[in-house]
């Protein structure tokens, strides 16, 4: 796919400025003597939906409302993150949201997006059955169907990227999660838009490796997600789009347990107390795994919504 440019980047970032503020970048003193380098981190965390899945919603919904003024209303299959910024950018725009989680699905989660006024239907027993029934319940009921990649998420998402590269001092390297690609794509857009040498990399759960593997094999690869931990990296089949996006611009992608990114998700609250998710914690559990020494590096803190029993367990190790 072709990633937006500047001009397509400033102007989302516009748009979400209506309805949001921009969402801070810091350095943590705590932080930085673990990795043992200047670490920034971008805290997505603290956007009006915990995560930074709000502003692609938003830059989508607001073109759904130019191209079609009359849709009926959107369809999405999530996990979590991305139906909530789908629930609240609909309502925001007057839209009718229908959001599919599968069958066990974080009930705190599944809360937030009824809160949002969204329709919440259970089905399937992993994110890939439900994105396929909500396909099948946009035919049948007229709805768009708002899937987790698309153009105008990664124009939103790269609003923070964009930010964040403007804000923080040069970065030499950038740890980004990967759930289905959105985020990633974002920020490969901006480093390039600004012509940047930031160097991007992955991070994958090892208990969901289609990303890593497709991106080592050159080819998309199905694989079965275990993770217990960062569901919002749970992908058995990766986008096609995103992938090529990926190949073009992402240096390397690096694979780390549920073990490290709960250690990541403890180190957040211990250094910096901000309570992390799995799929928030990722990118730092990558960036510690690494080893950074002397670099300036970022690390996106994609978001904190987890479910206070989980969160109690990883606070006292049983994850």
């Amino acid at each position: 796919m072709k990633l937006p440019g500047l001009n397509q980047i400033e102007q989302a970032q516009q748009l979400v400025y209506r309805y949001m503020p921009p969402t801070p970048q810091y350095t943590w003193p705590l932080l930085n003597e673990r990795l043992g380098a200047e670490a920034w981190v971008k805290h997505e965390n603290h956007s009006p939906v915990g995560a930074f899945k709000i502003r692609g919603a938003l830059v989508y919904m607001d073109w759904l409302k130019k191209m079609q003024p009359d849709a009926a209303g959107v369809v999405a299959a999530t996990r979590g993150n991305h139906g909530q910024g789908v629930a609240l950018a609909a309502r925001m725009m007057g839209l009718k949201a229908v959001i599919v989680v599968p069958h066990g699905n974080s009930i705190e989660k599944n809360r937030a997006m009824q809160a949002q006024g969204a329709e919440l239907i259970e089905h399937g027993h992993d994110f890939q059955e439900s994105l396929e029934y909500a396909r099948r319940l946009a035919e049948e009921r007229g709805l768009t169907m708002v899937d987790s990649f698309h153009e105008r998420l990664v124009m939103g998402t790269a609003s923070y990227a964009l930010e964040f590269f403007r804000a923080a001092p040069p970065l030499e390297r950038i740890y980004v999660p990967i759930g289905l690609g959105s985020s990633i794509c974002g920020v490969a857009a901006a480093r390039n838009a600004l012509s940047l040498p930031t160097e991007i990399v992955g991070v994958v759960s090892a208990a969901s490796p289609s990303y890593a593997m497709s991106f080592a094999q050159k080819k998309v690869v199905e694989a079965p997600s275990t993770t217990r931990i960062a569901d919002g990296l749970a992908c058995r089949v990766p986008n096609a789009q995103a992938m090529e996006a990926i190949w073009d611009n992402v240096a390397r992608i690096v694979e780390v347990s549920d073990e490290q990114i709960a250690a990541a998700m403890r180190i957040y609250y211990e250094d910096t107390h901000n309570v992390a998710e799995g799929a928030g914690a990722a990118a730092l559990a990558g960036a510690l795994m690494d080893g950074n020494r002397r670099k300036r590096i970022g690390v996106v803190f994609t978001g904190g919504n987890v479910d206070r029993a989980v969160y109690q367990s990883v606070l006292a190790g049983d994850l």
